[in-house]
């Protein structure tokens, strides 16, 4: 059955994806799909980022908020990957039900200004590059119904890689999850939701 897409947002400029290879770092329950290894074209109303996957309309937002509407009230965080193309850097997160049907929540990513603070402890939290890009989750959790952790795979990727240099969770209360990722400079942002599985796709373009 073929995998609904929905629309995605770009920060800062577009962003040309090639064909390359990629170099993950998995943790979660399953292994990057086809659509979360293989790069995509460029960004537009006739791409597809794989060959089951249908395309659809881009929003583009420069130099401002990239923001989404989920699909869902509540997500449950069940796996997080990141992985090293030759055009962009990605970071995917996946959802599954939560007391529901499984769905992305609404999501938002900006840049963040430092000192950052962990929540809802306050302690100070060191992320490696600049700038540093805030992620958070409306209605994500990596955390049960029942207060245990479901997700519970590393909390920060240290990746080494030329342009996304860490990624680290900042939080995770009363359902809203935050993770912050530290970059080796300005990049383009694009944000994709998919689905079958849910997932929340966060391409930076690499410098």
């Amino acid at each position: 059955m073929p995998r609904a897409l929905v629309p995605r947002a770009i920060l800062a400029a577009p962003l040309i994806l090639a064909a390359c290879g990629t170099t993950p770092i998995t943790s979660g329950l399953s292994q990057p799909s086809a659509v979360d290894a293989t790069p995509t074209s460029r960004p537009s109303a006739t791409a597809a980022p794989a060959a089951t996957s249908s395309p659809a309309p881009n929003v583009v937002a420069c130099e401002t908020t990239v923001s989404g509407k989920g699909t869902v009230g509540q997500a449950q965080i069940v796996a997080i990957r990141v992985a090293a193309h030759d055009d962009y850097d990605r970071i995917v997160f996946e959802f599954d039900g939560r007391g529901g049907p499984a769905g992305v929540p609404d999501y938002e990513i900006k840049s963040a200004a430092r000192p950052i603070y962990k929540d809802p402890s306050g302690l100070p939290l060191t992320i490696t590059g600049e700038p540093v890009l805030g992620i958070t989750l409306r209605g994500g959790t990596r955390m049960g119904l029942d207060g245990g952790a479901v997700y519970k795979g590393t909390t920060d990727f240290k990746t080494g890689y030329r342009t996304l240099t860490e990624l680290a969770e900042g939080g995770d209360f009363e359902a809203i999850a935050t993770w912050y990722a530290g970059l080796s400079g300005s990049s383009c942002v694009q944000a994709t939701v998919l689905s079958q599985p849910a997932r929340l796709v966060i391409d930076v373009a690499r410098r």
